[in-house]
């Protein structure tokens, strides 16, 4: 049967519990909940724990997980050992790739791990992606790496351990609900990627690896980083009208606006205009929000398009002094409490994920005779 169109648009791949996409009205859902209510009242911790299991967490659960997460947050001497040959050559996905890679090489896993092991791996991977992402810009830098401190929150400790330096209360909350913001959106070609290779009964983190590697490239991860690229080039508030008629007249893409599910406003991107807007307005560089605002504003009366979540997420991660190169990495930071729940729901119930192709060549064409 042939399928619904190109790059698998329309077709279900199987029954998941974990996250609902809701295009046409412009709603995501985490286990039922909304995203606007997970990002104002609930911490990431409590969102890995809820992609986890399912429910929110007790007081009492949360708290052990906070201190799980800060027992896992060490790098093994081997993956830093690797950050420090790589650090100063690679890109950041290519960087964040062979680390991941690496700690599944030095961590020794039993030949078919219980669902338990499997939760203290993901646990293991949501603690040390950041640690990975602080370590390796630190060492390209040629600077020591920040190491984590034990007590404070995922958001905090990622903000420290890239930047240098203690973070302020109100980048802190910006950063956890970015967080928040990306952890999951269903099967998306890095979770589907993920769901893939735990399909065929390979480990957690070698799923996460792919995962990470399917993130790489520009059609799925990195539009944030083409955002403030463009908010660079167009420098100032009063270029944006000419810029953009320039850019959709000689069809190129603006990166930051429209979405393959959402054909209304993305709910992420709502939120994350309001985060940017206040962390710019408390570190007085409202420029690059003003650009961000024209921009959505000339878009809309061009195309009709609305941001999506990559769009505001640039401006806000620029104000709070990550490098432009790292946008992507950040993004895997969170995404990783969706990845390994996504694993977890695959080896829950797991079956080969082996789809057929719908061939298009020549049938049954005799072999020459001449080469016979």
């Amino acid at each position: 049967m042939p399928v619904a169109g190109g790059g698998l648009e329309g077709v279900v791949a199987s029954p998941s519990a974990i996250s609902f996409v809701d295009g046409q009205a412009g709603k995501l859902l985490y286990r039922g909940y909304s995203i606007q209510d997970l990002a104002q009242h609930s911490t990431f911790e409590e969102v890995c724990w809820l992609l986890w299991h399912g429910e929110l967490p007790s007081p009492k659960e949360v708290e052990e997980l906070r201190a799980r997460l800060d027992h896992e947050a060490v790098l093994p001497p081997e993956v830093l050992q690797v950050l420090r040959v790589v650090a100063k050559k690679a890109e950041p996905m290519d960087a964040g790739r062979t680390a991941l890679s690496t700690l599944g090489c030095v961590t020794r896993l039993p030949p078919q791990p219980s669902r338990d092991a499997n939760l203290g791996l993901a646990v293991q991977l949501v603690a040390r992606t950041p640690v990975i992402v602080g370590a390796y810009h630190r060492l390209r830098q040629g600077l020591e790496p920040v190491p984590p401190k034990p007590g404070v929150s995922v958001a905090e400790n990622l903000l420290r351990m890239v930047t240098g330096a203690d973070p302020g209360p109100q980048a802190v909350r910006a950063m956890d609900v970015a967080l928040v913001l990306h952890a999951d959106h269903e099967f998306n070609a890095s979770t589907f990627t993920a769901r893939i290779v735990a399909s065929t009964l390979s480990d957690m983190t070698a799923a996460a690896t792919a995962a990470l590697a399917a993130l790489k490239g520009p059609l799925h991860g990195g539009a944030n980083t083409a955002v403030m690229a463009s908010l660079r080039e167009i420098g100032t508030p009063d270029k944006v009208e000419p810029w953009v008629k320039a850019q959709l007249a000689a069809h190129r893409r603006v990166f930051g606006f429209g979405h393959r599910v959402y054909k209304t406003t993305d709910p992420r991107a709502l939120v994350l205009r309001g985060l940017s807007e206040a962390v710019a307005r408390e570190k007085g560089e409202p420029k690059w929000f003003d650009i961000s605002t024209r921009m959505q504003e000339a878009m809309f009366r061009e195309k009709g398009l609305y941001p999506n979540v990559d769009f505001y997420s640039a401006s806000l991660y620029h104000v709070m002094g990550i490098p432009d190169d790292l946008f992507t990495l950040l993004f895997a930071v969170s995404r990783m409490s969706g990845w390994t729940a996504h694993v977890l729901e695959q080896l829950g119930d797991n079956r080969l994920i082996r789809p057929r192709a719908d061939y298009t060549g020549p049938r049954e064409r005799p072999y020459p005779a001449a080469r016979a």
